[in-house]
């Protein structure tokens, strides 16, 4: 191995008056193989300026880490790339395992799909991690008491994406939700709380009315608390669970809970907290994750030196966690909660009697630098772990599956959409497998014996059982054979299964 002199020289100098040098460049060597590697998006909007900002603080402070920066958002959509992310970028993620990304701007309509649903989902990003904690009284809040950390699954749920047009008046989405996402969210979610002393998990869903997606989400949890008995767990029905955060926040420590309304919960809480804009977002999966601001790409502000950078910052200490570099997230949040607490404000948090100066975007990041390795007086200082959480999902048991029965969708829009003219039909088209045993029109059932009173759109589920205690999917296709040589036009199937003896399906509204 070759050094390199001060002087340019690529010889080795004599043993005694190079060793200083020789030592020097060694360490400099070893600090570069240790360095974090990560890859930097600055996005759309105020994206490039936040962005900017985080990283002069990560560099004052001494940051080991080395980073590539990619474009990703508006600028790679306007050039045909639907997702919104470059095919080079993939194996740049796959290189350094972590990704900072500032807000990006997708554009409406046109088929263009978001760049964070699709990052989170390519790269089984299953939890996302939004702490948000209330600043009062240097930031004003109604609810100084807030600190809470949201836990939301990540990939499922409606954001799937997965959407139909069906008939001529009804679309569809398909809400997804597996067995292994939940027991990753739930148990993300308690060793979460383990780690950071939290006392206690609540568990939101929607299970009184979609008792199948949602009552799994709530019997994994309900099973995997019990691995935790020092820890707290409850449960609560979403909607009422919404009004509590807003209302009384201080009542809650960890949420966990499904994509969509994980998704809500977290802006209502970063708002009645103080402001969106302090909201970091950490999004994790077993071997790669994303670090982003909550808030959008505000292209109304890009460029104006006002944007607050403080959700990206927060992103960025929630990185370095990740990365094993605590002490690092440590500095810079406290140097963070120092600058709140001397009253230096960007606009969207600046009140008069509250804040002392109103700064723009390089003057807040200039006033967090000179505050580097100083601590809050009377604001919590931070303490960071220096290591990140896993979580290792347990094999699943097998059921005996068995198929009982079809739901056939129709679009029809005949006989004035007379239920018991279409019941009359498909009950003689039957034939000797199956009986026809209801007929819904968006959920609710309108034969036999419907209310004249329920509206019915183009769009109908017509549910066969077999008459025996199950049946082979070639009766199905025979079924749906005689309906198609009937004129009816068939728009989707779902096969109904037991699950060892227990239905794997709901029934109707008013079945």
């Amino acid at each position: 191995m070759t050094f390199r002199s001060i002087e340019g020289d690529e010889r080795l100098a004599p043993c005694g008056a190079a060793e200083p040098r020789i030592l020097n460049i060694l360490a400099e060597a070893i600090e570069i193989m240790t360095k974090a590697r990560i890859v930097v998006a600055p996005g759309d909007g105020i994206g490039p300026e936040i962005t900017r900002s985080v990283l002069q603080v990560l560099e004052a402070a001494e940051v080991p880490i080395e980073y590539e920066t990619i474009e990703v958002g508006e600028s790679v959509y306007l050039k045909g790339q639907t997702s919104g992310v470059p095919d080079e970028a993939w194996e740049l993620f796959r290189a350094t395992n972590c990704l900072l990304k500032g807000p990006i701007t997708t554009p409406q309509g046109k088929g263009f799909k978001s760049v964070n649903v699709t990052i989170r989902k390519t790269l089984n990003l299953f939890a996302n991690i939004r702490p948000t904690k209330a600043y009062s009284p240097f930031v004003a809040s109604s609810h100084p008491g807030m600190n809470l950390t949201i836990i939301r699954e990540n990939e499922e749920d409606l954001y799937a994406g997965i959407e139909h047009r069906q008939t001529q008046e009804v679309t569809q989405v398909l809400k997804l939700i597996t067995r292994p996402g939940c027991e990753n969210i739930v148990r993300y979610a308690f060793e979460y709380a383990k780690a950071y002393g939290r006392r206690k998990v609540t568990c939101m869903t929607k299970d009184n009315i979609m008792k199948l997606t949602d009552g799994l989400f709530h019997q994994v949890f309900d099973e995997i608390a019990l691995e935790y008995p020092e820890i707290e767990s409850d449960h609560q029905i979403i909607d009422i669970g919404a009004a509590r955060l807003a209302a009384q926040p201080e009542i809650f420590d960890v949420i966990v809970t499904l994509n969509l309304y994980g998704d809500i919960l977290s802006d209502i809480a970063s708002q009645i907290a103080g402001s969106v804009g302090l909201a970091g977002s950490a999004n994790i999966g077993n071997n790669m994750a994303m670090f982003e601001a909550v808030h959008g790409s505000a292209p109304d502000i890009a460029g104006r030196d006002v944007a607050n950078p403080s959700g990206l910052l927060t992103a960025a200490t929630q990185m370095l966690v990740h990365l094993g570099l605590g002490s690092y997230g440590e500095t810079i949040k406290n140097a963070w909660l120092r600058t709140l607490e001397d009253g230096i404000h960007t606009a969207d948090i600046y009140r008069e009697g509250l804040s002392k100066q109103e700064v723009g975007t390089k003057a807040f990041t200039e006033a967090i630098i000179q505050r580097l390795g100083q601590t809050p007086v009377q604001l919590e200082p931070v303490a960071y772990m220096d290591r990140p959480i896993k979580v290792t999902r347990r094999e699943a048991s097998t059921q005996d599956q068995v198929l009982t029965g079809t739901d056939v969708f129709l679009a029809w829009d005949e006989n004035e959409r007379d239920p018991d003219a279409l019941g009359e039909q498909l009950g003689a088209l039957a034939g000797d497998d199956f009986n026809l045993v209801v007929i819904t029109n968006r959920g609710v059932k309108v034969y036999p014996e419907g209310m004249s009173e329920t509206f019915c759109t183009d769009h109908w589920r017509c549910r066969f059982m077999a008459k025996q205690s199950s049946c082979d999917y070639s009766a199905v296709l025979s079924l749906m054979g005689r309906i198609n040589e009937a004129g009816l036009q068939i728009i989707k199937t779902e096969n109904l299964y037991d699950f060892d003896g227990a239905a794997g399906y709901s029934l109707a509204q008013g079945q």
